[in-house]
């Protein structure tokens, strides 16, 4: 419980003193957005940072090559819990909106942050919202920002990869951009598997080397979302 009053208590301080900060970011943005949204992007990776050093958790990272510093990717990961965002984002290298829960977009401060570094809200029950995100997503992309995405649609319960949804590949398929598999392993012991309480982990996270879309034969790309899947799958396997 320690640990959770502390990060509790973190989280509440980030996001009070981090106010005026975003009022900086924004003065900073009208006359160089680049440099603004750098400097957002290492704040919050910061932030992120310290939560998973009060976690007490241990994280292996396999694969940091394959992260890119110089063009956008999309992002597919395995789904296990809420810090699942708080260990991957401190790992980009560059600009990287996630998809997110629209609820979560709406947290005070926090859905401030995210729409500064590019993320997206999505509704699950409204198909038609769902479109105009991956449309965005697609043109966020073309904009140089990678965007990560956990096509499940929901964490795991039980540890297994559930079926991918297939819409989520659209982002890769319109825009031309590589994806990059990435196996997520332990976080949900840190939460999810004993709430509330936040308790230390040996996590794993595997980013797989980039899958050229574009160069794909046809049946693998009209299957992309069990090709991807299984990808993942070995990377977990393996690790």
């Amino acid at each position: 419980m320690i640990r959770f009053i502390l990060i509790l208590l973190f989280l509440i301080v980030y996001l009070v003193v981090s106010i005026p900060l975003q009022m900086i970011e924004w003065v900073i943005g009208h006359f160089n957005r680049r440099a603004a949204d750098i400097s957002s992007l290492r704040i919050v990776q910061w932030g992120f940072k310290f939560i998973t050093f009060l976690t007490g958790s241990k994280v292996t990272i396999n694969g940091l090559e394959n992260i890119p510093k110089d063009h956008p990717v999309l992002y597919i990961g395995n789904h296990n819990s809420f810090f699942d965002v708080v260990l991957t984002y401190p790992l980009m290298k560059n600009l990287t909106g996630y998809i997110s829960k629209e609820s979560i977009m709406n947290v005070p401060v926090l859905g401030i942050w995210m729409h500064l570094l590019y993320c997206i809200g999505l509704d699950r029950n409204d198909p038609r919202q769902g479109l105009q995100v991956i449309l965005r997503a697609i043109d966020q992309v073309k904009e140089g920002i990678s965007i990560f995405i956990f096509p499940e649609g929901t964490r795991s319960k039980d540890g297994q990869i559930a079926p991918f949804h297939a819409g989520s590949f659209k982002v890769a398929t319109k825009s031309g951009c590589p994806i990059v598999p990435v196996a997520i392993t332990g976080t949900s012991e840190i939460f999810e598997d004993h709430l509330p309480f936040i308790r230390r982990s040996d996590v794993t996270i595997t980013f797989g080397e980039e899958i050229d879309i574009q160069n794909m034969d046809p049946e693998s790309k009209k299957h992309i979302a069990d090709v991807v899947r299984n990808r993942i799958i070995e990377l977990k396997e393996a690790a």
